[in-house]
């Protein structure tokens, strides 16, 4: 799935891969944020991921000509959870939005685990 950005000039073409990295860096640059993660549909196991799988810790849908992106997070113990996810929506949005210049719909933080 490729995303489109047409103007005067020409069209521009945008990978989800691509789109979907952006998303898993901005993540891991917020305060609290302790890895990404991956659920396996077959069996449920959540594995961790580094930094070369980030792609695998998110999820992004596009409706129209706007995105819906959904993260799988593992959090830092003792701080706001509340507090976490919203500095990502934040985040995440803003980084999709300047980057590539395609409009978010919502972004949808799911947190996996939490590690002491």
């Amino acid at each position: 799935m490729e995303c489109k950005i047409r103007n005067d000039i020409g069209t521009i073409y945008i990978h989800e891969d691509v789109m979907m990295k952006v998303a898993g860096y901005a993540a891991l640059e917020c305060y609290g944020i302790v890895a990404m993660c991956s659920k396996r549909a077959t069996d449920g196991i959540v594995e961790w991921l580094g930094r070369e799988n980030l792609a695998r810790g998110v999820q992004i849908k596009t409706v129209g000509n706007v995105l819906d992106v959904d993260l799988f997070v593992v959090v830092e113990y003792g701080i706001s959870i509340a507090e976490v996810c919203k500095t990502i929506v934040d985040t995440v949005r803003y980084k999709l939005e300047s980057m590539t210049g395609v409009k978010v719909r919502k972004v949808n933080v799911n947190v996996e685990g939490v590690r002491i």
